[in-house]
Order: structure tokens, then C-alpha cells, then sequence
């Protein structure tokens, strides 16, 4: 279920890369901590403030407690400081995760290219049961809104009683 994927990124199935970095209040973020208790949405953006980069944190920050009605928690990933996302997050009211990936460790974990000819870091967003297993992957860099919408379907999915 990706879309425009690389062969050598994670696929449906893989389980998430665990990973520890620092949100935008500098608190160090331990995937393993969420790990079990709820379902994750990670979406790794290219840089704080662009207009599309603001319209999709935005998009899931409206969305959010959807979300966490759902035992989904939502965490953006950019390569941006601490201090950009405080900055990030503050101007836009954002409730939920900015995690600082300065050196690209987790992007490189999750084997995540740079697009527009290596000078764009990518947008795409994961979907992981609660286990860490990826259910669902999203990747475009223009559909930024539909990253959110495309999430919380599946995260329904995952919910609805069978």
C-alpha cells in the first residue's frame, strides 16, 4: 500500500525502527515508551514553516483528538532544531509531537530518500498498529492534507470491531 515508494524503504509489515529524539520542548521522545498502549501515526515533513509543511502539521493538529480518541498518537519528524519546531509548533498551536532529527538518524532508519532530485527531504507518513508494525504508508509531496485524511482511515480500520 505505498505509494511512489523506494525499494529499499520500509514496507508494509516491517516493524518501526525504534528511535529516541527530542521534541520541541527539548524532552527526549522514546518510541519504545508507546509502544503496546497506542497506535502510531509518524509523519516525517521537509522543513518547518514552508506553506506546505504548515497547511499538513496543521491539517493534524485539527485532527489530532480524533486521533487520540482513537489510541492513534500523531508525531511529526523534521530535520529542523528544537528551538525551529518550539518556534513551529508555538506560532501554530500544535498539539501534538515535533521531534528534531538534525542529523537525519531516524529519517536514514526508516530509509526515507530526499526527493526533487536529492535536495528535498521526503513527506511521507507512516500508520503502525500498536505492536509497531507498519500497516500503512502515504507518501506524496503534494498531497499534503491527504496524508492526515489517508491516517485516520486506516487508523478506523484498525478500531472497527469485526
Amino acid at each position: 500500500m505505498k505509494k511512489d515508494g523506494n525499494m529499499n524503504s520500509l514496507k508494509v509489515g516491517d516493524m518501526i525502527p525504534d528511535f529516541s529524539l527530542p521534541d520541541q520542548h527539548g524532552n527526549i521522545f522514546h518510541l519504545r515508551d508507546v509502544l503496546g498502549s497506542k497506535m502510531l501515526v509518524i509523519f516525517f515533513y521537509p522543513r518547518d514553516g514552508s506553506l506546505n509543511c504548515t497547511r499538513e502539521a496543521c491539517y493534524f493538529r485539527d485532527l489530532n483528538d480524533i486521533f487520540l480518541e482513537n489510541d492513534a498518537i500523531v508525531i511529526g519528524i523534521s530535520g529542523q532544531s528544537v528551538e525551529s519546531h518550539r518556534e513551529f509548533a508555538s506560532e501554530n498551536r500544535l498539539n501534538y509531537k515535533i521531534l528534531s532529527d538534525e542529523n537525519d538518524k531516524v529519517r536514514n532508519l526508516f530509509k526515507e530518500p530526499s526527493t526533487f532530485f536529492g535536495l528535498i527531504p521526503g513527506r511521507v507518513t507512516y500508520v503502525a498498529d500498536k505492536t509497531g508494525k507498519i500497516v500503512y504508508i502515504f507518501n506524496s509531496q503534494t498531497e499534503v492534507q491527504r496524508h492526515a485524511d489517508e491516517a485516520l482511515k486506516i487508523i478506523f480500520l484498525l478500531r472497527k470491531p469485526y
